[in-house]
């Protein structure tokens, strides 16, 4: 029995309607085509061609070839997913790791308790001398100054007792902490580390990374955390 090249076509346009049908019902709620309706129409144009004029086998190398393509896609696209939540779960694991923990990061700001010290480092560019740390209360006043002398390029380390100039212990609150050098006869600002305690952990959205939220700091990204403490 012969079938002209119409008869195949509305065969095709059928199952290719039927197979839209199929997906506009589906939990997804679309109607594109995957590779079960793509396979479907491939067998369907095979059974309706023309006998005295069959498909060029050309074409349907070329038809696998993107039938084989589709899967592949959607295999990866299943796969990447699959890394998407695991990296997720491994994050949020991570995450709650950190809560309560002390790091040190990059900021100008520390909470101190009175009566507790507090360990710091500044980050010179090179030698330089006259370097100093000085530390304001959050009035903006200046309760201390610690003299370090002439240091070495790279981090440098200080330490603060938690006395004010008159040895007195200063009150618990939010300090800030300013740090600089003379460096050939220019004095330039020092960027200081500090330590801080983690109290909850934002985790990253859209690819985004982790944002550790800091007693006495705020909001830093994770990866500006130099240090991480018990």
């Amino acid at each position: 029995m012969n079938v002209d090249n119409s008869s195949a076509s509305s065969a095709i346009l059928s199952s290719l309607n039927g197979s839209r049908s199929a997906g506009s019902n589906a939990d997804t709620g679309t109607n594109s085509l995957g590779k079960d309706s793509f396979l479907q129409l491939l067998v369907t144009q095979m059974n309706n061609q023309n006998p005295l004029e069959p498909q060029d086998n050309t074409a349907f190398v070329s038809q696998l070839a993107q039938f084989s393509s589709l899967e592949s896609m959607q295999n990866l696209d299943g796969t990447l997913g699959s890394f998407y939540s695991s990296f997720q779960s491994s994050q949020a694991l991570q995450a709650s790791s950190l809560v309560g923990r002390s790091v040190i990061v990059a900021s100008d700001k520390a909470q101190l308790e009175s009566g507790a010290t507090l360990d710091g480092s500044l980050a010179m560019p090179m030698s330089g001398d006259g370097v100093q740390v000085k530390i304001y209360d959050d009035s903006g006043e200046l309760v201390r100054t610690i003299d370090l002398g002439t240091q070495k390029g790279g981090n440098v380390d200080f330490k603060w007792d938690g006395k004010d100039e008159d040895g007195n212990f200063v009150a618990s609150g939010t300090y800030k902490f300013k740090a600089s050098g003379s460096f050939g006869g220019t004095n330039i600002d020092l960027a200081t580390y500090l330590p801080a305690t983690v109290n909850s952990v934002t985790l990253g959205q859209n690819g985004e990374g982790m944002t550790l939220n800091l007693a006495g700091i705020g909001s830093v990204r994770a990866s500006s955390v130099q240090t991480i403490g018990k």
